[in-house]
């Protein structure tokens, strides 16, 4: 079959694979006994959501220990009573009407769920790109919380939050928010190992806003097209070498072999130089290291943030060493501008979108009418 008949069949393929069941799922934690029936999850590894007499729990692992839980959160529909049996966890009256969030990922995820009104605070707006949280802002409706590493805990206070959606990281509290008896829900999505691991914690995100369909629904179509493009990529000949981001201060820090970052290069058909890197999260490399292991690349992948266009001039006077790696002589550097794209705002339910610019980019022939949305040549 034709690699241009097979890429004109992806949205087909997609629509049959979203109207499919999904079978399998992961093993739950033992529990108490009082559990009717547990959600079938299939990529996320960081939660497990079960259906219990009266409530619904949700049981967060902790990503640096995933046999250990690291919150429990017992959710209760606010209209209905309190059941008497509620064991120990956190609980949460849903749908939360009030919603602070640290990280514009989530907050980009909870608008797409069409539940915008429901978030009455960020932190660090200057990075939302969204038209209607921004104009949201701008009309006071949602309040700028300062910066997510030591949020403004009296404005919290003030716009009456019932609740905080924080990302976690290892070793590290929530200060003063911890004190004010609002719920800390905590979001670990970007420490899953797959693109659609960390897709489907929409399904988690949703059930705290009354959306749970909403979230099945919008997750099985993200599903769908992300497994056709992988399919699709399957089907290269080929697998370039590629090397990610670049040099910050004295280290070079990029995405660890186990990160879903990693795991999406993969799907597209392109060889991570540095996969055997361990962690989920990102990992810190010195410059000789990188440009060892990375010097004859096939491709290289950054990001940035800036008003107007990278350019090779820009990162040869960043650091003059960067003429010594092969992708830059051979004008083989892609660029994503963070502070002009939606990247942030797709990465976390959008997976697909960003895989089908990396085929592109990899393997141009599978993909040849797509138009490039997040990484373009460096000129």
């Amino acid at each position: 079959m034709p690699k241009s008949f097979l890429a004109s069949c992806i949205v087909c393929i997609a629509l049959l694979y979203g109207c499919s069941g999904r079978g399998g799922g992961r093993q739950s934690f033992d529990r108490d006994g009082t559990v009717a029936s547990s959600q079938t999850i299939n990529y996320a590894s960081g939660f497990i959501i079960e259906e219990c007499d009266g409530y619904t729990r949700a049981i967060l692992r902790d990503p640096w220990d995933t046999a250990r839980v690291r919150r429990t959160y017992l959710i209760v529909d606010r209209s209905e009573s309190l059941p008497g049996n509620l064991p120990e966890g956190i609980l949460i009256r849903t749908p939360i009407r009030k919603a602070v969030v640290y990280t514009t990922t989530v907050a980009s995820l909870i608008e797409e769920a069409g539940c915008i009104e429901n978030i009455c605070g960020i932190c660090e707006t200057e990075y939302v790109t969204s038209k209607e949280a921004r104009g949201r802002i701008g009309q006071g409706l949602i309040a700028d919380i300062g910066p997510s590493t030591s949020p403004n805990v009296e404005k919290i206070v003030e716009i009456e939050a019932d609740a905080i959606i924080a990302s976690p990281f290892e070793n590290s509290s929530y200060g003063s928010a911890e004190k004010l008896g609002i719920p800390i829900i905590e979001a670990a999505d970007y420490m899953e190992e797959t693109p659609l691991g960390r897709a489907e914690w929409i399904r988690f995100y949703t059930l705290l806003f009354g959306k749970k369909e909403v979230g099945d629904s919008l997750f099985s179509l993200t599903e769908a097209r992300y497994k056709a493009l992988k399919d699709l990529a399957r089907s290269a000949g080929t697998r370039p070498t590629v090397m990610l981001e670049r040099k910050y201060g004295g280290q070079w820090v990029l995405p660890a072999g186990q990160s879903y970052v990693a795991t999406m290069h993969s799907d597209a058909g392109a060889d991570y130089i540095f996969k055997d890197e361990e962690g989920r999260g990102v990992t810190s490399l010195s410059f000789e290291t990188v440009l060892d292991q990375a010097v004859d690349a096939d491709f290289w992948m950054l990001k940035y943030n800036a008003p107007a266009p990278m350019t090779y001039g820009d990162i040869e006077a960043e650091n003059p060493r960067y003429k010594a790696f092969g992708p830059f002589a051979r004008h083989a550097v892609y660029a994503c501008n963070t502070a002009t794209s939606t990247y942030y705002d797709d990465i976390t339910l959008h997976p697909d979108a960003i895989l089908a610019d990396f085929i592109h980019i990899y393997h141009p022939d599978l993909l040849p009418d797509h138009k490039l949305k997040y990484y373009f040549p460096l000129k």
